[in-house]
């Protein structure tokens, strides 16, 4: 570096020599007058701004900086972050330092870090995206409460949801959350839907039930697979959570809590009638949810397209455009990767 500058005030000096403007002979090489006249004063040999060996006059000294690093290291102070550290030790009359000092410190020590004795908050992954092309092969699963006409006292009504058909293949209303009952319930809905071993998942929250030793037992024995939602995490699971606000919005669901467990289940049981074999859903094409679990759907909506193309056929003065899309509705996921999000609309009831 020293002999390019060097050389560099040896051509200026010629081109001065030979009539040239020092700012001109700079702007050729690509330097400033500032520079030119820096690097001719003698003894000036290297960058001043990268030899300065100045020390802030503030810094703290090795004893002082020990005693900082001893005393976030007490017990007492252990699980304290320095936010907490300073006002603490000031409240005794004692100050070793500013927190962002003190975090520097720590960081320079490798002590930055979780200082608590509880665990360290830990970042849930979102479950394994699960892909449903057919009936039977993802049902997602919940329990809700049920309003009584005893204050504090509910009904719950367990239902499983079939994601891909949206059918509801199992459900019922007990006075209890258990395990067991669960257990029962999609032990029955197997039996009935002559489910095969490792040909179904169950996805459900985290809730005692969904996670008790007799529903994994069961769920082990069936050659079921269990999914579940992070930790508080609803959205992990929005087809029952869609299904269940499209039960108690329903216009015909009672305003008064269930009088009893046979009236709440008379009703429930109404409700599943109206819902799998007469609701249009919205998801799938308009299809009832038992048409597209008994494969219909396919055969209902080509039949919707030759009705409209039909119809333009005779008056095509009133078509602007193509028909309405009746295409089948594919696969359909859960919990998908953010690349598919779009297709978890489908969710909606």
């Amino acid at each position: 570096m020293k002999n390019e500058r060097t050389e560099i005030l040896k051509l200026i000096n010629e081109a001065r020599e030979a009539g040239s403007r020092q700012s001109q002979a700079c702007e050729t090489l690509g330097i400033s007058a500032k520079t030119l006249q820096r690097w001719s004063q003698e003894g000036n040999c290297g960058d001043g701004r990268l030899d300065a060996k100045s020390v802030p006059p503030n810094k703290l000294t090795e004893i002082e900086r020990q005693r900082i690093i001893t005393m976030v290291n007490k017990d007492i102070y252990a699980d304290l972050s320095p936010a907490k550290l300073v006002p603490t030790l000031a409240d005794q009359g004692i100050y070793l330092g500013s927190e962002s000092t003190v975090y520097r410190i720590l960081k320079s020590e490798g002590q930055l870090k979780h200082r608590q004795k509880a665990k360290p908050a830990k970042r849930n992954n979102a479950p394994m995206p699960l892909i449903a092309n057919r009936p039977n092969q993802i049902y997602s699963w919940d329990i809700t409460y049920l309003a009584t006409d005893i204050r504090g006292v509910f009904y719950y009504l367990y239902l499983i949801l079939d994601i891909y058909s949206r059918k509801i293949v199992g459900w019922q209303v007990y006075d209890t959350e258990s395990s067991a009952l669960a257990a029962d319930l999609i032990t029955d809905v197997c039996k009935r839907e002559k489910i095969k071993r490792k040909e179904l998942t169950l996805h459900s929250d985290n809730g005692s039930p969904m996670k008790g030793a007799t529903m994994l037992a069961t769920l082990q024995e069936l050659g079921v697979m269990p999914s579940f939602n992070r930790p508080a995490v609803s959205n992990d699971n929005p087809y029952s959570e869609s299904m269940f606000r499209t039960l108690k919005y329903r216009p015909n669901y009672p305003e008064k809590p269930f009088s009893s467990l046979a009236a709440a289940r008379a009703w429930i049981e109404s409700f599943v009638q109206w819902y799998n074999y007469e609701h249009l859903h919205s998801a799938i094409q308009f299809i009832t949810p038992a048409q597209r679990h008994a494969g219909q759907d396919a055969k209902i909506l080509a039949y919707r397209k030759e009705v409209l193309l039909g119809a333009r056929a005779k008056n095509p003065n009133r078509w602007s455009g193509e028909i309405r899309n009746w295409e089948m509705v594919g696969e359909v996921y859960l919990n998908p990767a953010k690349q598919k999000t779009d297709t978890a609309k489908g969710a909606a009831a």
